[in-house]
């Protein structure tokens, strides 16, 4: 029940998101002569159409979707497998806080870890401006099935940080609003 919500978020802010992912994408390319987000915009519809704009999204919705997925299954799977915070604790806080940062850390590094070819193959389809299965045929014919892994330490750090972060602070949040109306009543 809990990868419904993620499924369906992710997938629609993906769609959404896709024209400036790859607007930027177009701005970080060293040859690019554009000089900002509205022109890259303008490029991208004149040399492909309406369409040029979602182009990706596929490989971004593959990517996206498990990985948020991913984390939250992960995050509800170290939720039961760590031992439990005992109620009475003089320091359950601060261990609820270490439980967090623990579960959020793994699910970070299984999303990020889980959906790195997937990263790959999209990045490849905005290099080179190829279809899903001609990105990935092209990427397998030139690095075999080392591409599943190319990138892979950058990738987990740029990744796995602000999925672990955003999970980590909402639990922190949760904890200090819990806090408070306890503090109230």
């Amino acid at each position: 029940a809990t990868i419904l919500p993620p499924l369906f978020v992710s997938t629609v802010v993906q769609c959404v998101n896709m024209p400036l992912v790859r607007a930027t994408i177009l701005l970080q390319n060293p040859e690019s002569t554009v000089p900002n987000i509205r022109e890259s915009l303008r490029q991208i519809y004149k040399n492909n159409g309406i369409g040029g704009l979602w182009h990706g999204t596929s490989a971004g919705i593959l990517k996206t979707v498990p990985k948020y997925c991913t984390a939250i299954f992960v995050k509800d799977y170290m939720e039961r497998a760590l031992p439990p915070v005992q109620p009475d604790s003089l320091t359950r806080d601060r261990d609820k806080l270490v439980h967090s940062a623990i579960k959020s850390s793994v699910a970070g590094l299984a999303g990020a870890a889980l959906t790195n070819p997937l990263d790959v193959i999209r990045n490849e389809m905005f290099k080179t401006n190829l279809g899903l299965i001609d990105a990935i045929k092209s990427l397998h014919s030139e690095l075999g099935y080392r591409f599943l892994v190319r990138g892979m330490s950058k990738n987990l750090v740029a990744v796995s940080i602000p999925v672990a972060s955003t999970i980590f602070f909402t639990d922190a949040f949760i904890q200090y609003t819990n806090n408070s109306r306890r503090v109230i009543d």
